[in-house]
């Protein structure tokens, strides 16, 4: 190799930002940063991604390096505490429990986190791994990008998104503090955890009792959200924040089992239902439920198994049960989808173009069920405590016969697919690589 040849290689190389996704959360929390991470490694980026083992496929699968931590987030949720506690719905609680298992948790992430870290020019995190990111970018005076999936920064415009959107009627004052009410419900549960793997870990002091949100670490550059503009428009308070578009995984490579692609080329498009990782206590009762609200609907449908949630052994002709199917794939071929409302499920529906109906167990879906009732491309939420036949052959009734939903449905799918969230992204990480690379030289 030649000096000119070698010099010029070395440029390259100083070019490329090596960046850490710190995802931590259920397959829907984790797949955008995956399809995040693809894209920024396409843009000439080196990515590695922080999150539980059970998702080492998803991430390998992409061409993606892999950094396990401890915890398995499929048998947390099928255990007989969290099933219950999902069945109720009461986040508050769940919120709780969560935050006794990050206790036992915390010290082994950051560890992992110490791990993951090296070599590392730049942190991407989302809402369920930023405790953890801003301790580490603390000590190790790594930069943060934050990158969330549904609306953390507080605004006049609509309220907090564990709180009825109903509420909006008392203002935008109200609006404003109910973020940050939600920001210290979801601090608050985790601030032990938080303060145990500081000191123990990173000899760090405790983070302030309100909270990171306002760490100089956090607002050095942008927040940016991987949700479709279309959906929620940026609002006018927000500063230093991006909407950007969805993160959005493409399935082009997967083969559909005979069984699926001989269900669908026989009969009218069907009706997909699941609840993606929300457990259900019975699920018999429910797939029971689900089966009679088809048969009035005179419906065909495909159910999810998810994890252990529907399970009937014995279905009728026209209804398939699945195992797991990309939803990028299928959504587009239905004719509406039934859903628990997590954000990337929300994001999947809107995107492929047909009539959505949630039915939201806790947390943000009751947020998206709204947003989606609000655009007219879907119905009513069904909080899952009021699900009955009835309501749901209603529901379905309507998203397979409205007309103006369906047309609705179908010109924001086609706005969405015109976006290119991930690209966006690739943008805002090229216009600071000269500040990445200029902190790296100097620590």
């Amino acid at each position: 190799m030649t000096k000119l040849s070698f010099y010029f290689a070395s440029i390259k190389e100083i070019e490329i930002v090596q960046i850490l996704a710190i995802a931590l959360g259920s397959q829907g929390d984790v797949q955008p940063y995956v399809a995040l991470g693809k894209g920024l490694k396409a843009g000439g980026h080196s990515v590695r991604v922080m999150t539980h083992l059970n998702f080492e496929q998803l991430v390998t699968a992409h061409g993606l390096e892999f950094y396990p931590v401890k915890g398995n987030i499929r048998e947390i949720v099928e255990s007989p505490e969290m099933r219950a506690l999902l069945e109720r719905g009461n986040f508050l609680k769940i919120n709780a429990y969560t935050a006794k298992l990050a206790q036992t948790a915390a010290t082994d992430w950051t560890q992992a986190g110490l791990v993951a870290c090296q070599g590392i020019d730049l942190i991407v995190v989302g809402i369920g791994g930023l405790n953890i990111a801003v301790a580490l970018a603390e000590k190790l005076q790594i930069p943060i990008l934050p990158a969330f999936l549904f609306p953390f920064t507080p605004t006049r415009a609509f309220p907090g998104i564990l709180l009825p959107q109903s509420l909006s009627k008392l203002g935008g004052t109200f609006n404003w503090l109910s973020h940050l009410l939600v920001q210290q419900i979801m601090w608050q549960g985790f601030r032990t955890a938080d303060r145990l793997s500081r000191l123990a870990v990173l000899n760090l002091p405790p983070a302030p009792f309100w909270g990171s949100y306002k760490s100089l670490i956090l607002q050095r550059y942008p927040t940016i959200y991987g949700f479709s503009p279309s959906a929620i428009p940026q609002p006018a308070d927000w500063r230093n924040t991006a909407i950007v578009g969805e993160w959005f995984l493409a399935a082009a490579d997967w083969t559909p089992p005979a069984d699926l692609r001989e269900f669908l080329q026989n009969g009218s498009p069907p009706v997909y239902i699941g609840f993606g990782s929300m457990s259900i206590r019975d699920p018999e009762a429910t797939a029971d439920l689900v089966l009679q609200a088809i048969d009035r609907t005179q419906q065909r449908a495909i159910l999810q198994s998810g994890w252990g949630g529907l399970s009937k052994a014995d279905l009728p002709n026209h209804v398939l049960m699945v195992n797991s199917v990309p939803h990028a794939w299928l959504f587009p071929r239905m004719a509406a989808v039934v859903h628990h409302g997590g954000a990337g499920t929300t994001a999947a529906g809107l995107r492929a173009g047909v009539p959505s109906i949630v039915i939201p167990f806790f947390g943000d879906q009751s947020f998206w069920g709204q947003r989606v009732a609000d655009l007219g491309v879907g119905t009513t939420p069904i909080p899952r405590k009021q699900l009955t036949v009835e309501n749901l052959a209603q529901a379905i009734d309507r998203a397979v016969t409205d007309p103006i939903m369906r047309q609705r449905a179908a010109e924001l799918g086609a706005k969405i697919q015109a976006e290119d969230g991930i690209a966006s992204v690739v943008a805002i990480v090229r216009s600071i690589e000269d500040e990445i690379k200029t902190a790296r030289t100097v620590t």
